[in-house]
């Protein structure tokens, strides 16, 4: 890992730092999606390709909607279940099912740990956008290894669906990302989070 990727996980996890402390979860938000922009134009770390970087104004993310945030209890009253989850190169990550989350009109989406040095929960998302607003692979809501937590207790995670983000792969063919297995897709549009510009970053 270079000096540089660490700094950008550093400040990523301040980004999500800043929204767990916000007394307003949608001014959090802001914050998120503000110094998201600047990293995303700026940062020698960023995933977008030199030609999108060139043009870039800011990622598309849809207005915040306070009833796409849940306080969710996590069942883990579950059989253990093991995946070996391909990723868009062809790669393969572990994954261990940590639990299931409720996150009301939208059904139930599963948690997992990563498997591996350092672990971490993921909760990746393919909803009904997939393949037309938002990536076809899905988004990640959460991925803690990475920074991206937005708060738990012993027992609950907050899952902020207006956090959701597209992975690395999206921007760039040269990076690789897991994709969401069964039971972390819906048929049902999830109307927030980042979305895809016209005609897609590459």
């Amino acid at each position: 890992m270079s000096l540089t990727l660490l700094d950008w996980r550093r400040r990523v996890a301040g980004l999500y730092a800043a929204a767990r402390a916000a007394t307003d979860p949608e001014a959090g938000w802001r914050t998120w999606r503000d110094g998201r922009d600047e990293l995303f134009a700026g940062h020698p770390d960023s995933p977008l390709g030199e030609q999108a970087r060139a043009s870039f104004t800011g990622l598309p993310v849809a207005p915040y909607d306070p009833a796409l945030r849940f306080d969710a209890v996590l069942d883990t009253a579950l059989p253990p279940t093991r995946v070996e989850l391909p990723t868009a190169d062809d790669g393969v990550v572990v994954l261990r099912r940590s639990g299931r989350v409720a996150l009301g009109a939208l059904g139930t989406v599963d948690v997992w740990w990563l498997g591996g040095y350092g672990g971490g929960l993921f909760l990746p998302l393919r909803d009904g956008s997939a393949g037309r607003g938002t990536y076809g692979g899905g988004r990640y809501v959460l991925d803690t290894v990475k920074g991206a937590d937005l708060g738990a207790t012993t027992t609950r995670l907050v899952v902020d669906l207006n956090f959701a983000y597209h992975p690395s792969c999206t921007y760039d063919p040269r990076w690789s990302c897991p994709l969401a297995p069964e039971g972390n897709r819906t048929d049902a549009v999830v109307a927030a989070g980042e979305q895809l510009p016209p005609g897609g970053w590459y």
